[in-house]
């Protein structure tokens, strides 16, 4: 999977997450994408600059990356 197609994904999600929820979403990203997203040494970024929402939300990716290591999505 490319940094483009993890991009896709991200934009997806957070579009079309409930009102109140975009945030969140984007830290399951990170959690869900976080084996893909380290495997290949991607940067949240580069995964945000691809995604074409706000550059900010890169630190909400990578609190989702680390989070993967103590949760599991349902």
């Amino acid at each position: 999977m490319t940094e483009n197609e993890l991009g896709k994904i991200l934009k997806e999600m957070y579009e079309n997450a409930p009102a109140g929820y975009q945030v969140a979403n984007i830290h399951l990203f990170g959690v869900k994408y976080s084996s893909i997203i380290l495997n290949n040494n991607f940067k949240a970024t580069d995964i945000i600059r691809a995604s074409g929402i706000n550059q900010s939300y890169a630190t909400e990716v990578s609190k989702g990356i680390k989070l993967a290591k103590y949760v599991v999505p349902k």
